[in-house]
């Protein structure tokens, strides 16, 4: 027991420590620069407007559209993508105006992203960027079947794979049970349902749309030629030929035979794969390393969840004979700490792969929610440290001790009679501790509702987890900017503001102005002003030192701490022209 402790308290520890020092690493697509840029004033139209991202991306069911300032659409319909870049060709003779540039594109874990910013042509106005984010967010019904339909699935994998794990290698006669074979067929049709539910809900989800169009032609032919959508039906084909493939395995009440046992372990690995092989691990660094860590972490949820469920239908209800009893649980005990075991080591990878610092560990809703899940599973692991130790102590399930060698090797040149002797004795220690061990049994009980219970809502978080964004991209990056300076008349030119890395602390700040034709200009007189409103902080003035022509640098200015700043640039062009320009950025 002290050496289960001691491995948890490693595991643990070895968590923390890897979130600490993780490496930056990015999943879940990023927008990383435009052409033209975000509030650019451009002498005449561009024939295409381009955008890069982190990570490959797809339009799937998405969108990418440029808006005239009447709100019409002034690109030619045919947005393309190769790779990390995506291709807006616009309308040709388009007028001196100002432009929105709206998109909704997949990344490459099967989430969608959206943004919008605009661009001005000539002397046209700047567009404001907020007219095209709101037609950007999942509908409620949609973002709350999601996650219910991923939890059926885990829910489903648990059942399909971990009953029939648990009568094959600690209880043959449970092949006869009617209530395992149910929850073994119910939970492989719960996977392909599940599958089946996703695929439908995955183009309204990219598309942004509501649950009424499910059925969309466009939205399914969308899903279905992406890779999430083909791995979204092997799931479920592989799932329905399982439970057809066990069916009269369970029908005949028998163990299956070693070729029918080969191929449901295929279509067993084929499942677990296919659960690891959609969302955060195919995105971002090390796939080849990220899709096997979490195909084990599916198949030790699976194998630990489905043969607490199996015990709690059959085996640790009453009256069953103690002979079962104790030819189940030691053998399960083994496995259950193995399940675990692969379960910690790999949610430790995972950990460290999705979650950049402890910062983005505590000020992100995908940190928050990993958090939660950390300590229900802690919660877990003292139960089942519970139920290993009851299994230890009324079923004998101990280490060798070093004398037991000897032993053998005493009783192997004892008389016949005397080892006959030993062996009955033996025997009768067993049925003894078996027989006194069910009388007990309604504590074990207990303790693996309370694994199971706790359990359940771990794979709520975990579905919940694969449709958030990870820490790593969902914490805030450095602030780049373009925004017009504002004049007396009109806009007079604009100023570029990037912060870096906008979090609380010493910071860099670098300014560029610009004048209306696009040029770098040197003002006469600049000062730069930080204020948090709703903390009543500032305004801070900031300390600018001149870098070069209309370039300024603002080394180690502080953020005091967490919040939404505004940033206001006050410049002074001339004797009689000043203009003023701001931004809002969230520190965290």
């Amino acid at each position: 027991m002290r050496r289960s402790w001691f491995l948890l308290v490693a595991l643990v520890a070895v968590w923390l420590g890897g979130v600490v020092t993780a490496p930056p690493a990015a999943a879940h697509a990023t927008l990383v620069s435009t052409d033209p840029g975000e509030g650019a004033r451009l002498d005449a139209v561009p024939e295409e407007v381009t955008l890069e991202f982190s990570e490959g991306v797809s339009l799937g069911a998405g969108y990418a559209r440029v808006l005239g300032a009447d709100g019409e659409r002034v690109d030619t319909g045919a947005a393309a993508v190769d790779g990390r870049v995506l291709t807006i060709p616009l309308r040709p003779d388009l007028p001196d105006a100002g432009y929105l540039v709206t998109y909704r594109v997949v990344s490459a874990d099967s989430h969608p992203i959206a943004g919008a910013y605009s661009f001005v042509v000539g002397d046209g106005e700047l567009v404001s960027a907020a007219g095209g984010v709101g037609e950007d967010a999942t509908d409620p019904v949609v973002a709350a079947a999601l996650p219910a339909s991923r939890w059926l699935g885990f829910a489903g994998l648990a059942l399909a794979i971990g009953v029939p794990v648990l009568v094959l290698f600690c209880w043959p006669g449970g092949w006869g049970s009617t209530r395992l074979r149910r929850l073994a067929t119910w939970g492989a049709w719960a996977v392909a349902a599940s599958a089946v539910l996703t695929f439908l809900l995955q183009g309204p989800y990219t598309a942004a749309t509501g649950p009424g169009s499910v059925l969309d032609p466009s939205l399914l032919s969308a899903t279905a030629s992406s890779v999430a959508g083909w791995t979204l039906l092997a799931r479920a084909v592989l799932a329905a030929v399982l439970a057809l493939v066990l069916r009269p395995v369970w029908r005949q009440g028998s163990p299956p035979s070693v070729p029918r046992t080969v191929v449901a372990g295929v279509l067993a690995v084929g499942l677990v794969v296919g659960t690891a092989a959609i969302g955060h691990p195919v995105a971002g660094p090390w796939p080849g390393l990220a899709v096997p860590v979490a195909a084990v972490h599916a198949a030790g949820m699976a194998v630990w969840l489905g043969g607490l469920a199996a015990l709690l239908a059959v085996v640790l209800r009453p009256g069953v004979p103690a002979a079962d009893l104790a030819g189940v649980l030691t053998p399960w005990s083994r496995i259950a700490f193995g399940a675990v075991a692969a379960l910690v080591v790999t949610g430790t990878v995972q950990a460290v792969r999705e979650v950049e610092s402890p910062t983005a560990l505590f000020v992100t809703t995908y940190g928050w929610v990993l958090v939660a899940k950390l300590v229900l599973v802690l919660l877990i692991l003292a139960a089942a440290g519970v139920s290993r130790v009851w299994v230890q102590q009324r079923l004998g399930v101990r280490r060798p001790r070093q004398g037991g060698r000897r032993t053998l090797t005493a009783h192997a040149f004892a008389a016949d009679g005397v080892a006959e002797e030993v062996a009955e004795a033996a025997g009768l220690r067993v049925r003894m501790q078996s027989e006194g061990a069910v009388e007990h049994v309604p504590a074990l009980r207990r303790s693996v509702l309370v694994e199971f219970a706790v359990a359940a809502v771990v794979l709520a978080l975990s579905a919940v987890l694969v449709g958030t964004p990870p820490a790593r991209s969902a914490v805030v990056r450095p602030v780049d900017v373009l925004v017009p300076l504002q004049g007396s008349s009109g806009p007079v030119g604009s100023v570029q503001i990037s912060v870096d890395p906008a979090r609380p602390g010493p910071n860099t700040l670098h300014l560029y102005l610009f004048d209306d034709t696009g040029r770098l200009t040197q003002p006469a007189e600049i000062t730069v002003s930080l204020t948090e409103p709703s903390q009543d902080i500032g305004p801070l003035d900031v300390e600018l030192a001149p870098a070069g022509p209309g370039h300024y640098v603002g080394d180690g200015m502080n953020i005091p701490g967490a919040g939404t700043w505004t940033l206001a640039v006050s410049v002074r062009l001339d004797e009689f022209t000043a203009a003023t320009a701001r931004t809002d950025f969230p520190v965290r």
